[in-house]
């Protein structure tokens, strides 16, 4: 008999996570490895979180927490919806997760039935595809290119939809392209799933507030969606919280309790010390964490700079998110240090065994054309990294 079943044999491991990993291995051998792998921002938790997660340690927060959220902080959430997004919600179409990753595996869960499709606009974030498979879902890619933006078109979308459609999943900012969905161009996607009325959007809005000029827009609030979008969000990217792992979904209610009652018989209820914090964080205004969005502004000027002034790297401007996802086609084919170029995942492991950088194959991300950086790390960082880059390619 197996001893593994069939549904983890056919998974794959998480790029992101196996570079990360690979970097770490490399670090161990004495090599110094610049790590432009991981969504991660480099930031320390602001202060005031930190506060409150201390404020809640010395009020003795210990218990076993509610499936679904302290309904403090649901109410929190619920100001945060109508604050930044224009969208208003109840208590009980809010679900706090552990990490926004729950939450997409919660709405996987309780809505994917085998055969059913869930489109895929390209690229997107590393484990949609694979979350979508875990539940017998058959993800439908939607090609985009550099030279749109990495943005899917209302053609296209109309085009990808079948009988057997049930939802779509999307991120605006993008992980891993930072492209942003202007309100126009939601807009024309709207005017499609308008005729298509048993189609579900996953919104995934966790890097909304790395944004850099263009302005967010949730799908949800156009009026023809509300009741047929859910909003996933968290505190990971724009607050500097990767660790706290707090993440939550705004929902149509009788999705909202399917979640509840999936994620009760997997983890129940999330941290207790971190939901508490999170409650400050979602009450906060936005700006006052503008500061790392600034930063990471500069940081998108400064490595789209570096970048293009390699020949062979062809970049456009994400509108958002701290990721660049140039396009690295030139070197397919060619022989670098002796090492044959044949697609982005060899790039990719190139880099990494010759520059000592560490990024991600866009293979992992639905897109084989390009590699994802991330720019969440130090400006000396970005500068040394890119130098090794041209050196090795050049």
């Amino acid at each position: 008999m197996q001893l593994l079943s069939d549904r983890i044999l056919s998974m794959s491991t998480s790029a992101t996570l196996a570079m990360a990993a690979k970097a770490r291995e490399l670090r161990g051998e004495g090599k110094d490895i610049i790590g432009l792998s991981l969504g991660e921002p480099d930031f320390n938790t602001p202060d005031f979180i930190k506060e409150a997660a201390i404020q809640a340690i010395n009020d003795n927060y210990n218990s076993y927490t509610p499936v679904d959220g302290y309904a403090d902080l649901k109410d929190a959430i619920i100001t945060k919806f109508e604050r930044d997004n224009g969208l208003t919600y109840t208590p009980s179409q809010i679900v706090v997760s552990t990490g926004a990753k729950q939450a997409l595996f919660n709405i996987a869960g309780v809505m994917l039935n085998d055969g059913d499709e869930v489109i895929l606009p390209c690229p997107y974030w590393v484990s949609y595809s694979d979350i979508v498979k875990l539940f017998g879902g058959l993800p439908v890619e939607v090609k985009t290119s550099i030279d749109t933006d990495f943005k899917m078109t209302a053609d296209q979308l109309e085009a990808a939809i079948t009988a057997n459609t049930k939802m779509m999943w999307f991120s605006s900012p993008c992980n891993p392209s930072g492209s942003v969905y202007s309100k126009e161009e939601l807009q024309a996607l709207v005017d499609v799933l308008a005729k298509h009325p048993d189609i579900y959007v996953v919104s995934d809005e966790i890097y909304e507030h790395i944004n850099y000029g263009k302005g967010h827009t949730s799908i949800a609030s156009f009026d023809a969606m509300y009741d047929r979008t859910i909003t996933v969000n968290g505190v990971s990217k724009a607050f500097a919280m990767t660790g706290w792992r707090i993440g939550y979904i705004g929902a149509p209610e009788k999705i909202a309790r399917a979640c509840n009652k999936l994620q009760g018989q997997a983890t129940s209820g999330a941290n207790c010390i971190a939901q508490r914090a999170v409650i400050t964080a979602c009450t906060e205004s936005p700006d006052k964490v503008k500061y790392m969005i600034d930063e990471f502004k500069d940081r998108r000027d400064l490595i789209l700079g570096l970048l293009n002034d390699i020949e062979g790297f062809k970049c456009n401007v994400p509108d958002g998110a701290f990721y660049v996802f140039p396009n690295v086609t030139h070197f397919f084919g060619k022989t670098l240090k002796g090492k044959k170029i044949n697609n982005a995942s060899d790039f990719s492991l190139f880099l990494l065994e010759e520059a000592l950088v560490a990024t991600v194959t866009g293979e992992a991300f639905g897109n084989p054309d390009c590699i994802r950086i991330s720019y969440a790390a130090s400006t000396e960082q970005i500068i040394e990294a890119v130098k090794r880059i041209k050196e090795a390619v050049s």
